[in-house]
């Protein structure tokens, strides 16, 4: 079962990584200057995960596959590692899909 994890950056800005059963990260936030924005980010990645027109899919300057997860208003609110092969972007996409709508939260935030 995959999770969402809340951190906060050396920036004091909060952001999410989506892991998948397997603990790898499948796909980061940017960063948020309120949680309260952080956590309606991984609601807006539970609900438009699901929809594959959500997905850019993208080459970085390295020529490394990547994609970008867009909310319905057209901006970014996730982004994938690097990826070797356009497949290995595809099982990634696919791992979002079946691991966001479902996924718990933890705040690491609240073990300060």
């Amino acid at each position: 079962m995959g999770k969402f994890v809340i951190t906060q950056r050396v920036n004091n800005e909060y952001q999410f990584n989506l892991k998948a059963g397997n603990g790898e990260i499948i796909l980061t936030s940017e960063g948020y200057v309120q949680k309260a924005s952080c956590q309606k980010g991984i609601e807006s990645v539970k609900v438009n995960s699901q929809e594959d027109s959500r997905y850019d899919r993208r080459k970085a300057v390295n020529n490394k596959d990547y994609f970008v997860l867009k909310a319905r208003n057209g901006e970014i609110i996730g982004k994938s590692q690097l990826y070797s092969t356009k497949s290995g972007m595809e099982n990634g996409i696919t791992s979002v899909k079946n691991n966001a709508a479902s996924a718990e939260i933890i705040d690491e935030t609240l073990k300060n």
